[in-house]
């Protein structure tokens, strides 16, 4: 790395798999940290076929591949290979941070449990995510973000109308916030390692993760709090907070608190509602939102967004278009605070997506395409002292691939 970044010097083994691991390690090698990347023989990381998979949207680059592995050099290794075991050796021990994903029972017949791989370097780092946790009865379930961040936590019953039935979210999501815990516990695990000396386990799952997302429901639920019914946008439990549409068919989200009634009732043309005793105060907002809602359907549907814009604008009243993906992509918002950066090296991919993690006049590491399959074996072997006739014998031995089957685009 040319760039010089907090994380200058630091060296990654990334030897996990789909996102939240792999995003972790994403996000060190923003900040300037050397990431290798391993993958299985054959096929790779599965992640980089994702893009191909509805609903997925088609395209002709590998976004999702980049978005989750850029700034990484790639190896392929077969770690069920006894030879494979001495490469993983000599990488742990150039490591600082491991990050993993396997299952338990997996890792440590891969050599890859955390008891061996500290007794190669005492001073590592050694991260991990699983689908449920470390104990329970469901900790050696697999686990997506689909099933334990999303379904398990509470998080998708709780983000749907009333009335209708659980959806799809958007998938991926919760594995990139997971990663986002995965890189803090990562940097908590070196600031630790910084005082005393000493490497850590440290580690996080999608449940958690979820939970944590679901934490005010969740916690209301731990104080044997008094749920609100699933939300109904005709009637909802404060009309204030909630989807309206507009004459050209925009969507937005009204956040109103009570101090704005008396702007919004301006706002939409019916200073006359401030003296309604229905709407004195926030009970009354409550008993009467089925017609508080209908009649601010009725005037927001009668103008167009551009119209509510300025009115609302003016009042100082929060609101927020509800945006398509697509909508969203084109924000200039997101290229004025490097929420989307440049992309080097890949033919029809321009941007990808930044991390959220920011220090204010410290520069990221420019973003650079993420490894095709096993682009960097022999240059990493040969780094780690492996000498020519040994990475033949590796070869021999069956625990990286011949040249010809290493290169596969990703």
């Amino acid at each position: 790395m040319t760039t010089e970044s907090v994380f200058t010097g630091l060296k990654v083994l990334d030897v996990s798999s789909f996102i939240a691991g792999p995003a972790a390690a994403t996000v060190l090698s923003d900040f300037g940290a050397e990431v290798i990347k391993v993958e299985p023989p054959g096929q790779g990381d599965p992640q980089r076929r994702l893009s191909s998979l509805p609903p997925s949207p088609r395209a002709q680059a590998n976004y999702s591949w980049h978005l989750a592995n850029r700034n990484k050099r790639g190896m392929v290794i077969d770690l069920k290979s006894p030879a494979g075991t001495r490469i993983l050796k000599r990488l742990v021990e150039w490591a600082d941070v491991v990050i993993t994903n396997f299952p338990h029972g997996t890792r440590e017949k891969l050599h890859l449990g955390y008891d061996e791989v500290s007794g190669w370097n005492p001073k590592v780092v050694y991260a991990d995510i699983t689908g449920f946790g470390d104990a329970g009865p469901d900790a050696t379930q697999p686990g997506f973000d689909l099933t334990a961040y999303w379904s398990r936590s509470g998080l998708l019953a709780s983000t749907r109308d009333a009335g209708a039935p659980p959806t799809v979210p958007v998938w991926g999501s919760g594995d990139y916030m997971s990663g986002i815990a995965i890189y803090a516990a990562i940097v908590t695990a070196l600031y630790r390692r910084e005082r005393t000396g000493l490497g850590s386990s440290v580690g996080t799952s999608l449940l958690a993760a979820g939970v944590w997302a679901t934490g005010t429901l969740v916690s209301g639920a731990l104080a044997n709090g008094t749920p609100f019914q699933l939300h109904d946008r005709k009637a909802p439990v404060n009309p204030l907070v909630n989807p309206y549409t507009t004459s050209d068919g925009e969507w937005f989200m009204l956040v109103a608190s009570p101090q704005h009634w008396p702007g919004l009732t301006r706002a939409i043309g019916h200073p006359d509602l401030l003296g309604d005793p229905r709407f004195a105060d926030v009970e009354g907002f409550a008993k009467n939102s089925a017609v508080l809602s209908q009649l601010l359907d009725t005037e927001f549907r009668a103008r167009p967004f551009a119209h509510w814009q300025d009115v609302l604008d003016q009042e100082r009243i929060t609101y927020s278009l509800i945006q398509t993906p697509e909508e969203t992509a084109r924000d200039p918002q997101l290229r004025a605070n490097d929420i989307v950066v440049p992309l080097e090296g890949v033919s029809g991919l321009e941007y990808t997506v930044n991390s959220p993690v920011n220090l204010r006049g410290v520069p990221k590491v420019p973003a650079k395409r993420a490894p095709d399959l096993g682009e960097h074996n022999d240059q990493i072997l040969a780094e780690l002292g492996f000498g020519a006739d040994e990475i033949e014998e590796l070869r021999t031995e069956g625990a990286i691939p011949a040249a010809t089957e290493a290169g596969a685009s990703g």
